[in-house]
């Protein structure tokens, strides 16, 4: 049998996004306009995610893309990518895979970055999305009244194992209950992701966040049952990437235009006054 290669990183995957490091990690920017923090899946900063960043982009913001684990540009389907991605998350005391009901340490990083993004970006807050494993995330960076846009795509941790983790979600007591009181008290929303058939994100872990946060929380539940109109696979898991179909009213799209949407409305600054002076120019890259 022969070995194994990896499968090289296309060289333009982050063709006109700045690369620089930030406390330690590797970040890619590009863009203009208030920052949302683009946080991957796994296996890693796939071409997948790095589209979707440019979307936002496109959209009017900033978008940061930090490499948390994998390969930065490998393709999503790289022989194995997967498999030892997930070892090494599994492993690693900066994730918190198996656990309902704690913070994974690294989202302290993601909101010293989210809160770096504001200064250098202005605006009246930042937005987030997390993916599958790390589609918990921007709950965690909610607790920050800096984050007015979070939005939980596939949100895969903890691993659906036994009833509570099946409705737990990757967050400890406390933030939880930090983030509903600003759900009630100003107003913070939450928007989530999922497909309806997606064993990884069962449905007892929105109806988790509904009870936290009631209306404030905006579930987006595309069917994938046997037999949907749109024939979307029943192992289908990745909303804004993998399981994308870019056409005019399927769902998935549907889903990407209300995520765009929601940061609009949520991050968009005021129009400026008559007479009021230009624009201020576009943020550094984190050093």
């Amino acid at each position: 049998m022969s070995e194994q290669t990896e499968q090289p990183v296309p060289a333009d995957v982050f063709e006109g996004f700045r690369h620089s490091v930030y406390q330690g990690r590797e970040v890619w920017t590009g863009g203009t306009g208030p920052a949302v923090i683009v946080v991957h899946e796994l296996p890693g900063l796939h071409p997948g995610v790095v589209e979707f960043a440019r979307r936002v982009v496109a959209a009017g913001f900033t978008a940061y893309l930090p490499s948390l684990f994998g390969t930065p540009g490998r393709p999503a389907d790289a022989a194995g990518y997967l498999g030892s991605s997930l070892a090494r998350v599994c492993i690693s005391r900066e994730f918190s895979m198996f656990a309902a009901g704690r913070t994974s340490p690294v989202v302290r990083w993601l909101r010293a970055l989210a809160g770096y993004a504001h200064q250098q970006c202005g605006g009246p807050g930042v937005g987030a999305v997390g993916m599958c494993f790390t589609g918990g995330f921007a709950l965690g960076m909610a607790v920050d009244e800096r984050m007015l846009a979070p939005v939980l795509s596939q949100p895969a941790a903890p691993a659906p194992l036994g009833a509570r983790r099946r409705a737990g979600l990757p967050v400890s007591p406390g933030d939880l209950d930090l983030v509903a009181r600003r759900a009630r008290e100003d107003g913070l929303c939450v928007l989530g992701l999922r497909f309806t058939g997606d064993r990884a994100v069962p449905a007892q872990r929105f109806e988790t966040l509904r009870q936290a946060l009631g209306d404030r929380f905006i579930a987006v539940e595309i069917d994938s049952s046997p037999g949907n109109p749109h024939g979307i696979r029943p192992g289908a898991h990745a909303v804004l990437t993998v399981d994308l179909v870019d056409e005019p009213g399927h769902p998935t799209r549907a889903a990407l235009e209300q995520v765009l949407e929601f940061f609009t409305q949520r991050l968009a600054p005021p129009a400026p006054a008559p007479g009021a002076g230009p624009a201020a120019p576009g943020p550094a890259a984190p050093g």
